[in-house]
């Protein structure tokens, strides 16, 4: 099993990565193998809404976007972290994820996902809810911990004093883990929820 963590974080070992590197440790005892990859400071720009991606199952901006979308698919979970700006994620993270969810057709039901946000102070929740939304559209059960996956800190590596913050991150990589490895078992056995056809509506009409 495999879990892949995008970090929209630009800062290369901050408090983000703090959060992040404590659940890789428990993702590693747990024989869960991980890859972490860091997209804050790279350049994505956002959605140019051309629809190439109906047609071909990638987006038409080769980038970042289109590597992680291989690795999305060979997963079989997802974290996403973020540090908190405005109460909102990294603008960054948000462009590539707007790109990735909607630009790849693979089926992604029952990958479990996980968020994390990272704050001084505040906005945490209001960053939490918004990452969450990429999981619930598309049929991923999300994880859970013993409180809101979320961590403190200002100055870098400061979140490694916040003790029940990093406790959080443990539980949660747990959780993530047991929840991933049950879904296998479920789907040898029972196979996955049957899908009915997409049935779009508008609501003009």
């Amino acid at each position: 099993m495999n879990v892949l963590i995008i970090n929209g974080s630009p800062r290369a070992d901050g408090n983000t990565t703090v959060a992040v590197q404590e659940m890789q440790k428990i993702f590693a005892a747990e024989g869960i193998a991980c890859e972490h990859v860091q997209i804050g400071s790279k350049i994505i720009r956002g959605c140019i809404a051309c629809g190439s991606c109906s047609k071909t199952g990638r987006c038409a901006i080769d980038d970042e976007v289109n590597v992680l979308a291989k690795k999305f698919e060979a997963a079989d979970g997802l974290v996403l972290a973020s540090p908190v700006y405005y109460a909102s994620a990294n603008a960054t993270l948000v462009a590539c994820l707007d790109r990735l969810f909607y630009s790849t057709h693979f089926d992604k039901t029952m990958k479990v996902g996980a968020s994390v946000v990272v704050a001084r102070r505040g906005g945490c929740s209001a960053t939490f809810d918004e990452l969450n939304k990429y999981f619930t559209i598309c049929g991923m059960p999300v994880a859970s911990s013993q409180y809101w996956n979320s961590i403190h800190g200002n100055a870098k590596g400061e979140a490694a004093q916040d003790a029940e913050g990093l406790q959080t991150m443990r539980t949660l990589a747990r959780n993530m883990s047991f929840l991933m490895k049950s879904i296998a078992l479920g789907r040898e056995k029972f196979g996955l929820p049957e899908k009915e056809q997409w049935q779009p509506t508008h609501f003009i009409r």
